[in-house]
């Protein structure tokens, strides 16, 4: 047939899947009808040994003489030795945007955590809120150290974070996407600047903790937030005694539902940890007293429940409040580098206190074979909680009771 106006219209429609009916004067030129009566043009031509076929228009959209015209191009350049589809691929791709290429690397990169992929987010909306719709070919090295520079100013600590995202990102891309050659888009990292011209921010890991001298207070604080009542006082009272007592990351113990709370066994599991491997804790006497006191109290299924249904989720005002009365200023994590120092001046097994805190041993063998059950990890665990109940002054582990400030440890 001759594609005109008249033989599109009267084009039959299959029944199922889709038909092409080719120009009987210009070849490769043809006309597709789907069964769901979608009428397009199309042309096809053999480049580099393989056919290839390009969607001209919908002949709702464009006429059959204009669709002829571009397929006469079509064919044109290709008889020149060039590759218009390949072409047009690689212009489509030249033109992603960061955005685009950010959600292609969360998906592709399915395995991250959650709370990963949250706080990558967080950063692209805080860092690079401006440059989503920008394309990836347009972030260059002066940009990139710009950026950097600027947010510095804020949190330079938060804009390494960023910069180590975007270079995740451009590292990714490198090999996502690359021309009908095999060569990459984005040879270049911009990000890489700011190693050439040592720009990155030296920022220190934070050393803070509640010291020993500081703990007294910090515990009567605790226990008068406890006094204030049932509910979310209460609770995070014993969060907070959780995370002093284990070492537990802030989100595992925020996270802990009653299933993952052994009363039988006297120990707790956390599923999803930093390394990702399960870590079961023995409770000591003092934690399973506490948690057993939580769980005839409460229904919920999370040990820490928020007040509107579900977990807790940031108890910032109970925090200040802590800090305040107590005239200690600590985050929730503080309370795992305390648990850890505490941990390390008894001068247990290095082996028994990686084990409590879920760290890696990278290269080495020994540990390889050893082998930290529960149980043998409970003895350090008592000494750790009785080391910290005696510098805060209490004499008792099941039953809390203050003794006279002679009794603290300094």
């Amino acid at each position: 047939m001759k594609i005109t106006k008249t033989a599109v219209e009267q084009a039959p429609i299959p029944a199922t899947g889709q038909v092409f009916y080719r120009d009987e004067q210009l070849k490769g030129f043809a006309l597709r009808v789907t069964a769901g009566g979608a009428k397009s043009f199309v042309v096809e031509k053999r480049i580099n040994r393989k056919v290839k076929r390009k969607t001209l228009g919908r002949f709702s959209e464009m006429t059959a003489e204009k669709a002829r015209k571009q397929a006469i191009k079509f064919l044109g350049q290709v008889a020149s030795g060039e590759d218009p589809i390949s072409e047009q691929q690689d212009e489509e791709i030249q033109s992603v945007t960061l955005g685009e290429v950010f959600e292609l690397y969360l998906k592709v990169r399915s395995g991250l955590k959650a709370s990963t992929v949250q706080d990558y987010r967080r950063l692209m909306k805080e860092v690079f809120k401006d440059w989503q719709d920008q394309e990836l070919r347009n972030i260059t090295k002066d940009r990139v150290q710009k950026r950097h520079r600027d947010y510095g100013k804020r949190s330079q600590a938060r804009a390494n974070n960023a910069m180590r995202l975007l270079k995740a990102i451009f590292n990714f891309a490198q090999g996502q996407y690359e021309d009908s050659q095999g060569r990459s888009f984005f040879p270049e990292n911009p990000v890489d600047r700011l190693s050439h011209v040592k720009a990155w921010y030296r920022v220190e890991r934070r050393r803070t903790l509640v010291k020993r001298s500081e703990l007294p207070a910090w515990f009567e604080a605790v226990e008068r937030l406890r006094g204030e009542g049932r509910g979310t006082s209460e609770t995070i009272a014993d969060y907070l005694m959780l995370l002093l007592f284990t070492g537990l990351r802030r989100s595992e113990g925020m996270n802990l539902q009653w299933d993952d709370v052994d009363f039988v066994d006297r120990t707790l599991i956390i599923h999803d940890t930093k390394n990702r491997e399960p870590l079961i804790l023995p409770l000591s006497d003092y934690l399973f007293e506490l948690l057993k006191r939580r769980k005839e109290r409460h229904e919920s299924s999370y040990v820490f429940p928020g007040s509107s249904g579900g977990r807790i989720i940031e108890p910032r005002k109970q925090l200040f409040k802590v800090a305040e009365w107590s005239g200690v200023a600590f985050t929730l994590h503080d309370l795992r580098r305390t648990f850890i120092t505490v941990a390390e001046s008894l001068e247990l097994s290095q082996y028994a206190i990686k084990h409590l805190v879920n760290h890696k041993m990278p290269n080495d063998v020994t540990a390889g074979y050893i082998v930290m059950d529960p149980e043998r990890l409970r003895p350090a665990m008592e000494k750790i909680t009785q080391a910290i109940l005696l510098a805060a002054g209490y004499a008792s582990t099941s039953n809390i009771v203050p003794i006279t400030m002679k009794g603290h440890v300094n």
